[in-house]
C-alpha cells in the first residue's frame, strides 16, 4: 500500500502565537529557579531590541533579535539547583557546567519549529570576536549578528544587576568595560552602540526593571530579588522564592509600588516557580507581528 505524501498546511496566527508563547513560557520557568536574576530575561531582551533598532535592522529582524534575548539562557534548566543558587563564587568545575548551558538550550530547542529564528541567541550568546568565547570558540564574523547583539547587552545587565558575592555595577563603569573591550570579547558595532545609549540616558528605564515601568525590588531579609508583575496593586501579597518571607504590596512616595516584610512565610504555593503570563502575552502580542515566521510549521 502506498501512503499519499501529507500536505503540510501553511502556518495560521494563532498556530504562531501558541508556539512563541510556549517559547517565553519556558524561559520564564527556568528564570524562576534563580531567585537573584528576576527580569533578567525581559531587560536582556529589552536592551537587544532598542540595540537592534538604534543599527538600523529590519523589523523582523528587530523582533527575532528580542525573541533571542528573552530565550538566550534556556540551556540553564540543564544546570543544578545548587550551582544556579549558589550565594558565592562559582569553582572551575562549576563554571564549567555553566558553560554548558548554550549547547543545552539547543538540544532543548531540538525540533521545535521556530528553533531557526532563536538558534543564534541560543547557541552563540558567548561567543566572542576575539575567539575565546564558547561553546565553540567562534572569531569575529563567524559569530551571528543575534548572538552578538545578545551577547553585549547579556553581560551588560549581568554587570549592573546585583549577584548574591556582589552588588551590581554602576552604569558608567560596566559601560567602560564594555568599552576597553570592543573587538575582543563583545561586537565593535554592539557594544558602540550600547554604549552611546547608555551614556544618552536611553536604558534607564530598563535598567533595575521587570516590566514597563516595573522597578525590581530585593528581599527585605535575605536579600534575592523580589518581582511585581503588571497585575498587581498596592494591598496584593508577594514573596521570596528563596528564603520563602511573604512580603506586602504597597504604594511608596511617587507613585511606584514596593514591598514591606509581612512577618510571615508565604504559602508553599506561592514559592514555587511560575510564569508572569501578563507580561508574556504582552511580549508575544509585541513580536508575532514582526516575525518571519516559516511557511509551514
Amino acid at each position: 500500500m502506498f501512503w499519499r505524501r501529507k500536505e503540510t498546511p501553511p502556518v495560521t496566527q494563532q498556530h504562531a502565537h501558541s508556539l512563541i508563547t510556549t517559547l517565553y513560557v519556558m524561559a520564564s520557568m527556568v528564570e524562576a529557579r534563580d531567585p537573584y536574576t528576576g527580569g533578567h530575561l525581559w531587560r536582556v531582551s529589552q536592551y537587544s531590541r532598542l540595540v537592534a533598532q538604534r543599527l538600523g535592522l529590519t523589523e523582523a529582524d528587530v523582533a527575532r533579535i528580542s525573541l533571542g534575548g528573552f530565550l538566550h539562557d534556556l540551556g540553564k534548566v540543564g544546570v543544578p539547583d545548587e550551582i544556579l543558587r549558589k550565594p558565592g563564587r562559582l569553582t572551575d568545575e562549576e563554571y564549567a557546567v555553566i558553560k554548558t548551558h548554550p549547547e543545552v538550550g539547543l538540544r532543548v530547542l531540538a525540533g521545535h519549529p521556530l528553533l531557526g529564528l532563536v538558534a543564534a541567541a541560543v547557541g552563540a550568546h558567548h561567543e566572542t570576536p576575539d575567539g575565546s568565547g564558547y561553546p565553540q570558540g567562534l572569531g569575529r564574523d563567524s559569530v551571528p549578528l543575534d548572538a552578538r547583539i545578545v551577547g553585549v547587552c547579556d553581560a551588560f545587565d549581568a554587570m549592573t544587576s546585583h549577584r548574591p558575592y556582589r552588588k551590581g555595577m554602576p552604569l558608567e563603569k560596566a559601560l567602560s568595560i564594555i568599552e576597553e573591550n570592543r573587538g575582543i570579547q563583545f561586537d565593535q558595532a554592539a557594544a558602540d552602540t550600547l554604549i552611546t545609549m547608555g551614556r544618552s540616558g536611553e536604558l534607564n528605564p530598563i535598567m533595575g526593571h521587570t516590566d514597563d515601568g516595573i522597578p525590581l525590588h530585593e528581599c527585605p531579609m535575605c536579600g534575592p530579588t523580589i518581582v511585581i508583575r503588571r497585575d498587581q496593586h498596592a494591598g496584593d501579597l508577594s514573596c521570596c522564592r528563596s528564603c520563602g518571607n511573604e512580603v506586602e504590596v504597597v504604594l511608596e512616595d511617587g507613585g511606584r509600588l514596593g514591598v514591606v516584610p509581612t512577618g510571615k512565610l508565604a504559602p508553599l504555593a506561592a514559592v514555587a516557580p511560575d510564569a508572569d503570563n501578563q507580561l508574556i502575552v504582552a511580549l508575544v502580542d509585541a513580536v508575532i507581528v514582526h516575525l518571519q515566521l516559516p511557511e509551514t510549521l
